[in-house]
């Protein structure tokens, strides 16, 4: 039982999945800061609908950065905390001074098709490791933001 964690799954493998998660929680923080500056920022047509998205998609990506955090201390790691650390590690990057909407959901679309990409490698991961937790929450995350993508694409036209 010394390479089982107190939840029952593979502890090296666990590491494995939490390094995953991390990679994902980076991801997830840069996403969340790069929606809150289209909040504020934008100007033009479609203000007051796209204003709206904005801070409804932070506000979840908000609860699901936490979900992240919560389920890479559940597997017994620490989650990864620093903005500088993100930077460093995540795919996604820094989106400055975007004042026009229909670019902002441009790059909502393209953050959506990382995330959907390494989270389905993560889904991969705790399937093997039977870790249904991981795997529920992957499997909701990814059924939302294909919708979503959906969404902002006909949006796009």
């Amino acid at each position: 039982m010394k390479n089982i964690n107190k939840i029952g799954l593979d502890i090296q493998k666990s590491e494995a999945l939490a390094k995953s998660l991390n990679d994902l929680l980076a991801n997830y923080s840069i996403f969340y800061q790069n929606v809150r500056g289209f909040h504020w920022k934008i100007k033009g047509e479609k203000f007051f609908e796209l204003h709206l998205k904005f801070e409804e998609l932070y506000n979840d990506l908000f609860i699901k950065i936490d979900d992240l955090a919560e389920r890479i201390l559940t597997l017994g790691y620490q989650p990864s905390h620093n903005y500088s650390d993100y930077l460093k590690i995540s795919e996604l990057k820094e989106v400055k001074d975007t004042t026009n909407g229909i670019n902002g959901v441009k790059e909502i679309v393209n953050a959506f098709q990382i995330l959907l990409k390494k989270q389905r490698a993560i889904l991969e991961i705790a399937s093997d490791l039977g870790d249904e937790g991981t795997n529920a929450l992957m499997s909701d995350y990814i059924r939302e933001q294909e919708k979503l993508v959906w969404m902002y694409t006909a949006f796009l036209g």
